[in-house]
Formats: structure tokens, sequence, C-alpha cells
């Protein structure tokens, strides 16, 4: 039974992909997951366990074969696909292992699109954006573009982005598999930080270590739930 502080969850969820002629690859076969509002959750396993597929069915990327995903009491399955992109703008927020920002954008010209593109106004937009990368030590480097960043500073920027529209999750493939150690535990940090404050937050992660410092860890294999810690 849902409880009311479910952010998301999945009923029965599979994904099958067609291989070629006659070949059936089952990615995800019969998932039911949930997390909690504030809850920080790790989902790991070897490649080809299905974790990426999960991660890109919650976040609206792609649809499922069968089963239904409900994000923030919403079920995806009873919304038309052309709802998608406003959903996904409106209560998702993605943070990616190649940090995804514009090249010609500054850093807060890069969280003010991302807050434009939810609906925001242009001047809630610049205000919302300047406070979050305030809040991300960030304040010296709104002005810069990405190529005068370190890799913490890009993704700092990333989830800066994601938090601008107050989104119900934040979903984050492989936050930290492009930074050293030192950038890594610090970005770990801000989001453990983020989900004590109430924000929602999954993470695909191959690191162990990082898995570790959520709130559970979703082990997952050949398109299954395994475990959970």
């Amino acid at each position: 039974m849902e409880s009311k502080n479910t952010v998301i969850q999945t009923h029965h969820l599979t994904k099958t992909y067609k291989l070629g002629r006659g070949n059936l690859i089952r990615a995800l076969a019969g998932v039911d997951f949930s997390v909690k509002k504030g809850e920080f959750v790790a989902l790991v396993g070897p490649s080809g366990s299905g974790k990426s597929t999960l991660m890109h069915l919650l976040g609206l990327l792609q649809t499922p074969t069968g089963g239904e995903v409900i994000i923030d009491k919403e079920n995806m399955s009873r919304v038309a696909k052309r709802q998608y992109p406003r959903i996904r703008a409106e209560k998702i927020g993605f943070v990616f292992q190649g940090f995804n920002l514009i090249n010609t954008l500054s850093a807060k010209e890069n969280v003010i699109l991302a807050g434009r593109y939810a609906g925001l106004s242009r001047r809630k937009a610049r205000e919302k954006a300047e406070k979050i990368l305030q809040d991300l030590h960030l304040k010296d480097r709104m002005n810069h573009r990405p190529n005068e960043l370190s890799g913490g500073q890009q993704q700092r920027v990333a989830i800066a982005r994601a938090l601008v529209n107050e989104p119900a999750v934040i979903l984050a493939d492989e936050p930290t598999g492009e930074l050293d150690s030192k950038n890594s535990d610090e970005i770990v940090k801000i989001l453990r930080d983020l989900a004590r404050a109430g924000q929602t937050i999954v993470i695909v992660t191959h690191n162990l270590d990082v898995a570790k410092q959520a709130d559970k860890i979703i082990y997952m294999k050949d398109g299954k739930i395994i475990k959970e810690k």
C-alpha cells in the first residue's frame, strides 16, 4: 500500500528491448520499488543489471513495456506521453556523470535556463539560481563558463540546475563517476545534506563507498531487485 510520504513507486515494472529479428532482451523483469520523501537511495549492480533502465523509466526518458510508474502520486500510465516533458520539468531534477552543462552559458545562465524551462519567470529563475549557487559555495564562480570550472564545481552547478524547479525527486546517474575522491566525497555530502533537508534522491552508482552513504541500497541483477539494505 502506498504511503502518503511515497514520492516514487513502481508496480511490476518491465522493460523489453527488441534486438534484431526476433531477439528480445528483458532489461527489467517485474520491479516493485518505492522511495519516500527525503530518502537517499542508491541503485547498484553489475552492467546489464537493469539499474540504468530503471533510472530512465523513473525519469520518463523511456516508457515501460508493462507495469506502472507513479511519481509524486501521479500515475504515468494514465498520462499522455506528450505531457512527459512538462512532468520532467516540474517534478524531476537530473544530474549526470558528464555534467551536461551548456558550454556557451555561464554557471548562472545554465541554472536560469532550467528554471525558465520549468515555467519560472526570468526574475524568479535568476533569483533562485543565485541563491542555490551561493548555497553550494559557488558565489564567486556564477559567471564562469563550464570550461573555467573544475569537475567538482561543474557537478555542483549541475546539482543547482536540478534543484531550481524544486523537484519531487532528483535522479543522479553516476554523479561521481568523473570526479576524484575529494570531489566525489564533496558531491555525496551535498546530496546527503539535501536528503536530510527533505529532498528525495535516487542515484545509480558503481561505487560502493558512495552507495554506503545512502539511506538505502537497492541491489539489482538480471533486471530484478535481489536485495535491499
